[in-house]
């Protein structure tokens, strides 16, 4: 499988041979590019085979399934159509999307997503469109469907993929972080913000609540979501006010502050070596914008596993502080 980092002119050459690509890169990059059969987002930040992570305005980071593809088709789905993401994708093997960060279709997705019909019926996989960390609030995140060529930074692009046969794929997590023996939190309302928290039934104010237990918000709230750990990221805590969230918190769900990690970046590479993966299969793999920045990865490798740093993860539902992957093998 082909995953690196290539320049425009590579890119293009790639798409008139008829490859199936996976972008990500800038977005004056991808605007560049002719209509083909890909799809793509935004983000200058990547994990390269050669250097590790890195920063690159100036090259795309191409995935190329076309190994894996019998036949893909495109859509672009508004923040309402996007339940039927699962339904459309009858009979093809996974489907692949891209998200812009802070969208209607992003949260939409984030807060629905578990809710759509037909839910892990068969394999979904992408990630968060975003923007270098210098820009946000001037730049937008943006995906690109290839087959039209059009930009769309309110919209999902997904595409669905029929598998050659006698193939098979498999979606993976890596997740560090685990639920520590703390105070049990729940909330009132689903969302990516909240003012009050429940704390073991009894209303607190949460952002207060953060400053007198002196919780470190590099490390996530953990939900066991029917056997599966799920991270729900801190973006901001205002004192007294609001505590803004990367994924929404859901009502009905018991969270609990992650247990402290004593070296966040010895404990992401031990458990990339836990994950016992040789990297044959992994056709796909995409790791958090917070894991990149707490684990220092920039010039740090993290094999097998290469490919676009992210705004977040979608392994079926929105993800954060993890990284996902996809796996496909012959039956």
């Amino acid at each position: 499988m082909q995953q690196n980092m290539y320049s425009v002119v590579e890119v293009e050459k790639f798409i008139v041979e008829g490859r199936t690509l996976l972008l990500a890169g800038e977005e004056a990059l991808l605007r560049q590019l002719p209509k083909g059969q890909w799809i793509g987002g935004t983000i200058p930040y990547f994990i390269t085979p050669s250097e590790g992570g890195a920063v690159s305005q100036d090259k795309i980071f191409v995935t190329d399934i076309s190994a894996v593809t019998a036949s893909a088709i495109t859509s672009v789905y508004d923040q309402n159509g996007l339940g039927k993401v699962y339904t459309d994708a009858e009979g093809s093997g996974f489907s692949f999307i891209i998200l812009p960060a802070t969208s209607p279709a992003h949260a939409s997705f984030a807060l629905n997503g578990p809710n759509y019909k037909d839910f892990g019926n068969r394999p979904l996989i992408g990630w968060v469109a975003g923007v270098h960390l210098s820009d946000l609030g001037k730049a937008t995140p943006k995906v690109f469907d290839g087959s039209s060529g059009a930009a769309y930074e309110q919209e999902a692009v997904v595409m669905h993929v029929t598998l050659p046969p006698g193939k098979s794929v498999e979606v993976g997590i890596i997740n560090i972080f685990e639920q520590g023996d703390g105070d049990m939190l729940t909330f009132a309302a689903d969302g990516f913000s909240c003012t009050d928290v429940m704390v073991n039934g009894v209303k607190e104010n949460f952002a207060e609540y953060i400053t007198r237990n002196n919780l470190d918000t590099k490390l996530p709230l953990v939900a066991d979501y029917y056997g599966a750990l799920v991270n729900i990221s801190f973006q901001s805590v205002d004192p007294g006010g609001e505590v803004k969230f990367y994924a929404p918190v859901f009502t009905g769900i018991r969270y609990k502050h992650a247990k402290a990690v004593s070296n966040y970046a010895a404990s992401f590479g031990e458990q990339l070596r836990k994950s016992n993966l040789d990297g044959q299969n992994i056709v796909f793999s995409c790791n958090c914008i917070l894991n990149y920045l707490y684990s220092e990865l920039e010039g740090r490798k993290t094999d097998p596993f290469v490919g676009p740093i992210t705004f977040g993860e979608i392994a079926y539902q929105l993800l954060n502080q993890t990284l996902v992957y996809m796996e496909v093998h012959d039956i």
